[in-house]
């Protein structure tokens, strides 16, 4: 199956480093994938969208992901109050598409928004994926990582093992720089642990802890 996502946002959640992990650990499952970021002004809180393709034959494809069959949103601000690059929400998705919302409740959808949904018939997942970052990992940094797990959890797009790699390459001796707000939010989450390897162990039991949040939804 090929996998065509698109995660919404807002500056400083990590959507870049999100998806170059995500993609990274397709690559060590034998996939392919491309990666694409997008994002105006380099500030918090402004919107920010990241693009990833993933499928088991040759991606040529590249820019933005127009019809994706998968939509992350990682700020609920994104739907309820329009902070989004792409309107509404849930533009160009796929018919039978996934929808996985960073919530702790069901958000209220205006009556043309489920309709419209309910058309696609679009699954939707709502994960408390900063709850779990903070509750787990012991910083909200760590959402980004936590909404992996609720892809996983949904799709099993990954394995946990190469996630893992790619979580330790990632956070490792160098540093990946794809933007300068990317780079100062890795050093930050660094910071937050006394070793490399717990950052990976803390990031890795989010992940999981959110993956079984949305197993039997």
């Amino acid at each position: 199956m090929r996998f065509n996502i698109r995660m919404s946002g807002l500056g400083g959640q990590g959507m870049v480093t999100a998806a170059n992990i995500l993609g990274s650990a397709a690559v060590k499952d034998g996939k392919r994938s491309i990666v694409i970021p997008f994002f105006g002004a380099e500030k918090r809180l402004a919107p920010t969208e990241s693009y990833v393709r993933i499928s088991t034959e040759e991606v040529y494809e590249k820019g933005e992901v127009t019809y994706p069959n998968v939509i992350m949103v990682f700020h609920k601000e994104v739907i309820t109050k329009g902070k989004c690059y792409t309107m509404p929400f849930y533009e160009g998705l796929q018919q039978d598409g996934l929808l996985i919302i960073n919530n702790s409740d069901e958000l209220p959808l205006s009556e043309q928004d489920t309709q419209s949904l309910n058309e696609r018939n679009a699954k939707i997942f709502y994960v408390p994926a900063s709850q779990i970052a903070l509750d787990v990992a012991g910083t909200e940094l760590a959402t980004n990582m936590a909404m992996l797990g609720a892809l996983v959890g949904v799709t099993d797009i990954v394995t946990f093992d190469s996630l893992e790699k790619a979580i330790a390459e990632r956070f490792g001796k160098e540093k990946f720089v794809a933007s300068a707000t990317t780079a100062a939010l890795d050093d930050v989450l660094k910071r937050k642990y006394a070793k490399a390897q717990e950052l990976v162990e803390k990031n890795m039991e989010a992940i999981r802890v959110a993956s079984e949040s949305v197993k039997g939804s």
